[in-house]
């Protein structure tokens, strides 16, 4: 079955997505140029090759240990957390037995103490990913699972440890030179929420014995066409990248300031939270963007959707399908009556007219809607869906006007992070935090 966008009920109509399609032509200029500076590594992957070595040259080592302990935030987890879901379900089934990747990603005291105290260290590999190396929630975890490590295993800690990090500079490109811990890159110009089909994702998917290439080589056939030096408005113009780039940006001059992500593949749920990040952070900037809002068919069809369906007209909708879910085992041919319209027929029948009803009465209560149908539920079109979404969140960025690539809100957080635990210098964030933790409160109990 092949892999299909269906615009049947985009509400085209309704949009002006003809002032956009209309600059194919700049947009097709701007990714030449990007592309051929090497400012877009996500489309055009110089890394691949390299990558693939020495990834080669990591399988047999990394099949040594039972556990991966994935030491990520943000881009740097939830990628990784998508892939596992969607083709290493197993390890969330009951009697698991296999290898197991856990992903510590917040400042949770009481997961950390967890692993530390549950974990196997000699039979653990442990993964710490930040491009800077600086991002203190995966560093400051790094610190205290190097202690454990050198504690239980002694002067062989490094080698149960992996750095995925920038090539050249930052603590963590110090730590591996100076211990001799392995190290893979992260690309330059390649943002957390971009790079899972780098060093970041991919090392875990190898882990746990996913078709990297089958992913690769997914995202290759809509990146290919983006990054090529010929790439002209017109070829542009008829890809659904483009398409949706064209599509969200009219939507938000409509006043359409959500865009649900409706995943009604449950095992591909996962991908709705590596999709939020990817818009909102890409997106939401200069008072403008649209919320990402992850949903899961069929569990929000009894929660969240009644506000879909009947609250503020304000949402627009990407609504991901497989028509070749498996049947599953058949219900019983000897139902009460009530039920008589499912006996006999296969339990995977349901989610499918679920969907569809649920897509339907979207369209109807006046939610724009973009269907995407993967023909299967492989690593091949999970590379394709990161590809197209990423490629037409950099362009409806480029679109508005605005830089999709950055994230300077996150960044002035970060600092006054920093300037609460005291570090050096920050002095204007030092004082904004003076000044706001000492102002009047109004606090009351409840």
């Amino acid at each position: 079955m092949t892999d299909i966008l269906d615009w049947t009920n985009a509400d085209l109509d309704r949009l002006d997505t003809a002032t956009y399609a209309d600059r194919a032509d700049d947009m097709a200029a701007r990714l030449r140029e990007e592309t051929g500076a090497g400012r877009l590594p996500f489309l055009t992957m110089p890394y691949a090759t390299e990558l693939k070595q020495q990834l080669a040259g990591l399988k047999e080592r990394l099949g040594g240990f039972e556990h991966m302990l994935l030491l990520g935030i943000g881009g740097s987890a939830l990628g990784a957390r998508a892939l596992q879901k969607a083709f290493y379900p197993e390890q969330d089934r009951p009697g698991h037995r296999g290898r197991s990747l856990w992903i510590a990603d917040n400042v949770d005291a009481y997961a950390l103490a967890a692993y530390m105290d549950k974990l196997p260290p000699e039979k653990t590999v442990v993964v710490t990913v930040s491009k800077s190396g600086g991002t203190i929630e995966t560093v400051g975890q790094y610190f205290i699972v190097k202690e454990w490590m050198k504690e239980r295993l002694g002067d062989k800690w490094a080698d149960n440890m992996l750095l995925v990090t920038d090539a050249e500079k930052g603590f963590l490109r110090g730590e591996a030179d100076t211990y001799g811990i392995t190290a893979l890159p992260v690309p330059d110009n390649l943002g957390g929420r971009y790079s899972v089909l780098s060093a970041v994702g991919l090392i875990p998917a190898l882990f746990l014995g996913m078709d990297i290439d089958a992913l690769m080589a997914g995202a290759r056939e809509v990146a290919d066409v983006l990054a090529a030096p010929s790439l002209t408005g017109a070829t542009l113009a008829r890809t659904q990248a483009f398409r949706l780039a064209a599509w969200g940006a009219a939507l938000m001059d409509k006043g359409f300031t959500e865009m649900i992500f409706f995943a009604y593949i449950p095992l591909w749920a996962s991908f709705g939270d590596w999709f939020a990040q990817l818009w909102a952070e890409s997106l939401g900037k200069e008072g403008r963007g649209s919320q990402p809002v992850p949903a899961v068919g069929v569990t929000d069809q009894h929660s969240v959707n009644q506000m879909f369906m009947d609250g503020v007209r304000n949402k627009a909708c990407l609504f991901l399908t497989c028509p070749a879910l498996p049947d599953g085992p058949s219900f019983p041919a000897d139902l009460p009556d009530q039920f008589a319209y499912v006996r006999g027929k296969p339990f995977g029948e349901l989610i499918r007219a679920e969907g569809l009803g649920t897509r339907m009465a979207l369209s109807k209560n006046g939610v724009p809607l973009v269907e995407i149908q993967v023909g299967e539920d492989g690593p091949r079109q999970a590379g394709k869906l990161i590809g197209m979404l990423g490629a037409a969140t950099i362009l409806t960025g480029w679109l508005m006007g605005i830089n999709p690539l950055d994230q300077p809100a996150v960044e002035l957080g970060k600092r006054l992070a920093k300037a609460r635990m005291d570090a050096d210098g920050l002095a204007e964030e030092k004082a904004d935090l003076n000044a706001f933790l000492n102002a009047e409160r109004d606090i009351r109990e409840f």
